[in-house]
């Protein structure tokens, strides 16, 4: 894909951390640090693969990828994806997965998944829902049923799924937030992580491993206790929540700046809904190890595609007799066989197979921005790599 920045000779070699991780099936392993920044490249193990990161996660919200197939995701070489407890619970329902044999059995995939708990969705529809102390009392955006979720329940749901990664139940801090709505909304986030923990342990489920979340808005202080307090739980991993919710990329940045160091080094950090290429990028420098996020799914369907030369709005009728690929520095399917004209054609022509191969590109190149991420620190030259990749992805 893109050219790499040459290697050079780190300054202190590289340290490899080991963290069994409770009695679950799920290690992580700190493989190499760039010696000039927080940068850095692990191994998950975890019952259904072995995942290198840092890695993206395309985000199959309903058992999913929109618009591809698990065959499609194989292709691009997917090695995890996400699902969401919410919308599972409601369609097709834990016990039509249950008598499938969980969600890998049932969508024919035999890759690492992670489940969402639900917990951004309480936050997205709002309007549906009471939070609690106990929990969240939600209606159905399907058929207005009405349910509740509990940390506990959250966790019943994931064990059903099967998921290799479950997350704890949280509340998304809205934003704006003030202090005060912040910190109660990180503490509750604080206790349901303890009675999420402690369900996780009475189900005995060692092949899924129970990630915490990080809360706290956009309150340094809050950010620091809500770290605190979920390392003190002891997970095998940590999220930082509450992001990408409609704070500024400085506030953002900031606040995976002051959560990432107090997170341990000896277990993944996942920065939870994040997907521009130039923002995994900045993350990735403080120590990040995975991202998710719909954006690069819900652009391709609006017909705007990434490249190594910036992104491309595909529908333009520039495009029209462009019979060159769409990235001559992408080796996906996609720009292997056909031309911008050709994509171009397709979408103006309302064709579904605009959807499939639009979708197909974008998340191939996040999984190949990945790969050339996880060189570039292993020769100690990430911050070359970012440097050069954004000289030419910003230039357009």
């Amino acid at each position: 894909m893109w050219e790499r920045p040459p290697a050079r000779s780190p300054r202190r070699p590289p340290i490899c951390y080991t963290s069994p991780v409770m009695d679950c099936d799920f290690s992580f392993e700190v493989l190499a640090e760039d010696p000039s920044c927080g940068a850095r490249v692990g191994r998950m193990t975890t019952p259904h693969g072995v995942v290198e990161t840092p890695v993206f996660m395309p985000v199959g919200t309903q058992g999913s990828v929109k618009a591809l197939s698990q065959e499609d995701l194989r292709e691009i070489n997917a090695s995890i994806i996400l699902g969401n407890a919410y919308h599972l619970y409601l369609r097709p329902g834990t016990e039509t997965l249950e008598a499938a044999g969980g969600l890998h059995r049932f969508m024919n995939w035999d890759r690492p998944i992670l489940t969402d708990s639900g917990g951004f969705q309480v936050f997205s529809l709002g309007h549906l829902n009471k939070v609690t102390p106990d929990g969240v009392t939600f209606q159905s955006h399907i058929d207005g049923s009405r349910h509740l979720f509990t940390p506990e329940r959250a966790i019943d749901i994931q064990v059903s799924i099967g998921a290799d990664i479950m997350m704890c139940f949280d509340e998304c801090t809205s934003y704006p937030a003030t202090r005060e709505a912040a910190a109660e909304s990180m503490r509750m986030t604080a206790d349901w992580a303890a009675r999420c923990k402690a369900r996780w342990l009475e189900r005995e489920v060692a092949s899924q491993a129970l990630f915490g979340i990080v809360q706290g808005s956009t309150y340094e202080d809050l950010r620091r206790e809500s770290a605190q307090r979920t390392v003190e739980i002891d997970f095998p991993g940590y999220a930082i929540g509450g992001v990408s919710v409609g704070e500024s990329k400085q506030e953002m940045a900031a606040a995976v700046e002051w959560t990432a160091p107090l997170l341990p080094k000896t277990k993944p950090r996942y920065l939870m809904g994040v997907g521009p290429p130039e923002d995994i990028l900045e993350a990735v420098q403080r120590g990040v190890d995975l991202f998710d996020c719909v954006m690069p799914t819900r652009t391709a369907r609006n017909g705007s595609l990434f490249t190594s030369q910036g992104r491309v709005n595909i529908k333009n009728a520039g495009y029209a007799r462009d019979f060159g690929p769409l990235d001559p520095a992408c080796n996906c399917l996609v720009c292997r066989t056909y031309s911008r004209a050709y994509l171009s054609h397709l979408y103006r022509s309302g064709e579904i197979s605009a959807l499939r191969l639009n979708t197909l590109h974008n998340l191939s190149f996040m999984v190949q921005l990945a790969a050339l991420v996880r060189q570039a620190v292993k020769s100690g030259a990430f911050l070359e790599f970012k440097r050069e990749f954004l000289h030419a992805y910003t230039a357009t």
